[in-house]
């Protein structure tokens, strides 16, 4: 059977700029087996399935899968989605807002300027690392604790343990050590200079197995940081948030919080790639 098929770079209107995510828009049929096989062989950071939602309140449902697992829910793949489902005529019931069916239930994207934008989950942890674990990250950086400004967890679900350094300068100067180290996700940020395009400088660095890796452009990671960012008086609502900068991309994530403290993380989306999937 042919499935209708886009791969998608999201937090971009450049393509070839952002974080891509691979789409099968009609994923009804296929087994978790066959989802989590395909998944594996596109070879991105994570691939979505399109289905049916068991929801009458729901536009659509997703199921989202990284190369070994299934995730309830990733915020690049969640704009990715909707961009495809959009692009290929799907019909939200309500104008300016669709609403996605996904692992953790019922997840907003708002439409506005282009963009799409989904409300980010709730912090579940933002205590300050403590030294021991501060020091851990901080080899696995090759940095001084003494240049890091602030260090907390800001953990939505993945478990970010996120450092704040002076200047997007040294953001983008670090050299991580490659043979990693704990098996954490780690975000780091630092302000531009007054005036410039974009408000911080993000970078997000994860090791499980393997060896260290960089991800592009980080929807969970920005959705984290911005109530600390917010809280602490580093930037203010709306703000632009500029990621893959050293990997040689050009992400740009738009943050907005609400007044009822709701934090909106969004980017535009562009196909890059569309066709079938025989499966």
């Amino acid at each position: 059977m042919r499935r209708e098929f886009h791969q998608v770079d999201v937090f971009t209107d450049e393509p070839y700029l952002g974080n891509p995510v691979a789409v099968v828009l009609d994923g009804e049929g296929l087994t978790t087996d066959q989802m989590q096989q395909i998944a594996n062989w596109t070879n991105l950071s994570e691939t979505t399935f399109v289905v049916p939602p068991s929801s009458d309140d729901a536009d659509y449902a997703v199921r989202i899968f990284t190369r070994d697992v299934e995730l309830p829910f990733a915020g690049h793949p969640t704009i990715g989605t909707c961009h495809a489902w959009l692009a290929t005529g799907g019909r939200p019931a309500r104008e300016e807002v669709v609403v996605q069916e996904c692992g953790v239930g019922l997840v907003e994207l708002r439409r506005e300027d282009g963009r799409l934008a989904f409300a980010g989950p709730p912090v579940l942890r933002s205590d300050p690392l403590d030294d021991a674990l501060l020091a851990d990250l901080c080899e696995v950086l090759r940095i001084s604790p003494s240049s890091v400004v602030e260090a907390r967890w800001a953990d939505n679900g993945p478990g970010w343990a996120a450092l704040r350094l002076e200047r997007a300068e040294e953001v983008l100067a670090l050299r991580p050590d490659p043979t990693g180290g704990r098996p954490l996700d780690i975000g780091v940020v630092g302000p531009h200079p007054p005036g410039s395009e974009c408000a911080v400088e993000v970078r997000a660095f994860f090791c499980q197995d393997g060896p260290l890796a960089e991800d592009p452009v980080t929807g969970s990671l920005n959705a984290a940081l911005a109530p600390w960012l917010f809280d602490s008086g580093l930037v203010e609502s709306p703000y632009v948030a500029s990621q893959g900068t050293a990997l040689g991309r050009r992400g740009r994530v738009h943050v907005q919080r609400d007044p009822d403290g709701t934090v909106w993380v969004g980017g535009h989306a562009v196909s890059c790639i569309t066709g079938e999937l025989t499966a």
